[in-house]
């Protein structure tokens, strides 16, 4: 058995993992350290044969974890690192190890799973979009802020009140709150949009005269659930698309 862990920005999220599959995805806000109820879970833990670690959190929470891991089971955790070329995926930046860990190991897992072409959005503290051609070929992405970064971010540089930021149903709001929370949904959900769009233009054109399947659009982290109702476009919510990509790393040897 395996314990998978990703550490976000905001929260941290594991599974067990074993011949079996992916087990229950469960998760805490970590607040760049190792939270109490963390440690009561993995108290209660099997001792897994392999620890392994997507971290974008930051070192003082990545190396916290590492300790928790030592100190119970004895082990050392395996840190995961961008691979250029791993399993035939081929990063876009000149510079794979500047892509995020966790977006190279979303675009693993899609890859891995046969998705062909799919635009990947990892809604969290930050909204990640990636994009990857049939072949494993990862065409580059974009970067925003989080649901609750942009609402955060506004409210701070204005002089609005802050009131209940409640979204709406209703294309607009009529209330200052519901139209912020509203606003910053209805962004991340039409850049989505756009983009899956894009890159279903782009695959007519290379394939023109061919059948071409039209790209598979993965949502996952922290706020999917929350996007995808906002979203027009055919979709699958997978949100441990990040450890899905792990658990394919963790088929290698120990490194």
């Amino acid at each position: 058995m395996n314990l998978l862990i990703d550490i976000g920005n905001t929260n941290l999220h594991w599974v067990l993992h074993d011949a079996a599959g992916l087990g229950p995805l469960q998760g805490v806000r970590h607040g760049r350290g190792v939270p109490l109820d963390l440690l009561a879970a993995w108290e209660a833990l099997e001792p897994p044969e392999r620890v392994l670690i997507a971290n974008v959190g930051g070192d003082p929470v990545g190396r916290a974890t590492a300790r928790v891991v030592r100190a119970y089971w004895g082990l050392d955790a395996e840190f995961a690192a961008v691979r250029q070329g791993y399993l035939g995926l081929r990063v876009a930046y000149p510079q794979p190890a500047r892509l995020g860990v966790d977006r190279w190991l979303a675009l693993l897992a899609a890859h891995e799973r046969g998705a062909g072409a799919a635009l990947i959005l990892d809604a969290g503290t930050a909204a990640t979009y990636d994009l990857l051609a049939p072949g494993g070929h990862h065409l580059g992405g974009l970067i925003l802020p989080g649901v609750e970064m942009m609402c955060d971010s506004l409210l701070a540089g204005t002089q609005i009140p802050r009131g209940d930021l409640v979204p709406v149903a209703a294309p607009w709001a009529s209330d200052t709150g519901a139209a912020i929370a509203t606003g910053g949904l209805h962004a991340l959900a039409a850049l989505a949009e756009r983009l899956h769009d894009r890159l279903a233009q782009r695959l007519a054109v290379e394939y023109q005269g061919q059948a071409a399947m039209a790209p598979a659009l993965l949502v996952t982290g922290g706020d999917g659930a929350r996007i995808s109702p906002w979203i027009g476009r055919p979709l699958q919510l997978v949100p441990d698309l990040v450890l899905r990509g792990l658990a394919r790393l963790a088929q290698d040897p120990v490194r």
